[in-house]
């Protein structure tokens, strides 16, 4: 973040005659690989870009008011893709910025209007290891269920391990990533697109099947952490306390030596969740028009391969590939060769739900005999379509 506070700083004395506001969920490591493509930008064009953070969750509850009062706090915003899509009234027409890039992913549209671009892509494939711990202690990866928990077993088994996977937790999200690998691995991608969409209920005995004969296992046998801070649980696993860490391939710009990172998925893996971090141009933005100018910047070809070259994100166009990558992510689009991508289901889902799944996993992850009290509450509170 000093490096970033630096950016800020050098950039108020240049005298650039209008000014941006980006706001972003990136911060730490992540906003340093995100701060290139800006300065890129301001080099170009003479518009001073400032960098702020806020998480979606937050602009969840700062928007709505700032857009009643026809304000708006920043001039690019990033957030879900879905509260794009529900706020479409506030949000300026990138249909200009839309046109001949081919995107991998779905715009946000509002009938002719498009509202909401991806941006850079991320996936998470499954559990992260180190490759020196597991070269250490003699460990590979499973290539069944079997080997799976057999695994696990053996991390338990070690010296100044306090459990196999560290569970990392903020508002409750990193383990929701955990529930969908494991209903996209041993309930197939159609059994998340199903919920997700309505179509099938969290107490269907199929979904509760997953549940109780896949995760509720390990945790009854502590193979999983309590759910800890997931910054602080990274540092952890990296120093060795725990074997496995579940995230985002974002991880490989937040450690000191991305080149002894290994990933696996479940066994028997045929899906990986994956998405991209959406942008919008709120309507109130004094600086609409130059807002655009950056809009078109980012999702351009130069503006994504400067981005993906920094790490820890993968393309969301179709002309740029793993060729653009650094070693680590030229490692996990290998990884993911013949895996389908298959959307976030908390993320799509949204709202008032999204919070209560988030909730009702960290009791879960706590008190796994709750199973069946959390799947009733999640078919409660699931929004009727």
């Amino acid at each position: 973040m000093r490096r970033l506070a630096c950016f800020l700083v050098a950039a108020l004395g240049l005298g650039f005659a209008q000014t941006l506001t980006v706001v972003g969920p990136w911060s730490g490591s992540e906003a340093e690989e995100f701060l290139p493509v800006l300065r890129a930008f301001q080099q170009q064009t003479g518009i001073r870009v400032e960098y702020q953070v806020r998480r979606a969750e937050d602009l969840a509850q700062i928007l709505p008011a700032q857009f009643a009062a026809r304000r708006t706090v920043g001039d690019v915003i990033f957030m879900w893709s879905w509260w794009i899509g529900q706020n479409a009234r506030h949000a300026e027409d990138l249909r200009v910025q839309a046109q001949g890039v081919p995107f991998l992913l779905d715009t946000v549209r509002d009938g002719e209007r498009v509202v909401g671009l991806p941006y850079v892509m991320f996936a998470k494939p499954g559990f992260w290891y180190r490759r020196s711990f597991f070269q250490r202690h003699g460990l590979s990866e499973p290539r069944s269920w079997e080997e799976f928990v057999a695994l696990l077993d053996r991390i338990r088994a070690l010296p100044g391990v306090r459990a196999p996977i560290a569970s990392g937790n903020g508002v409750g999200w990193p383990l929701s990533d955990v529930v969908e690998h494991f209903l996209a691995t041993y309930g197939g991608p159609e059994m998340n697109l199903a919920l997700m969409g309505g179509r099938l209920r969290w107490q269907d005995p199929r979904v509760r099947q997953v549940f109780a004969q896949r995760l509720i296992p390990l945790l009854e046998r502590r193979h999983f952490s309590d759910p800890i801070e997931w910054t602080q649980a990274l540092q952890l696993w990296w120093r060795g306390d725990y074997g496995l860490f579940f995230m985002g391939n974002w991880i490989t710009g937040m450690v000191e030596d991305p080149a002894d990172l290994g990933v696996f998925p479940l066994p028997g893996a045929r899906a990986v969740v994956g998405g991209a971090d959406y942008l919008f141009v709120p309507s109130y933005s004094p600086n609409a028009e130059a807002a655009k100018r950056l809009v078109a910047f980012l999702v351009s070809r130069e503006g994504v391969e400067l981005r993906v070259r920094q790490g820890g994100k993968l393309s969301m166009r179709a002309d740029v590939g793993p060729a653009s990558y650094p070693p680590a992510e030229q490692a996990l689009a290998r990884a993911l060769a013949g895996l389908r991508i298959i959307p976030d289901l908390d993320d799509t889902v949204g709202g008032a739900w999204q919070q209560a799944f988030w909730d009702q996993l960290k009791l879960l992850w706590v008190r796994p005999g709750a199973l069946d009290d959390v799947l009733r509450t999640l078919d409660d509170r699931m929004p009727r379509r």
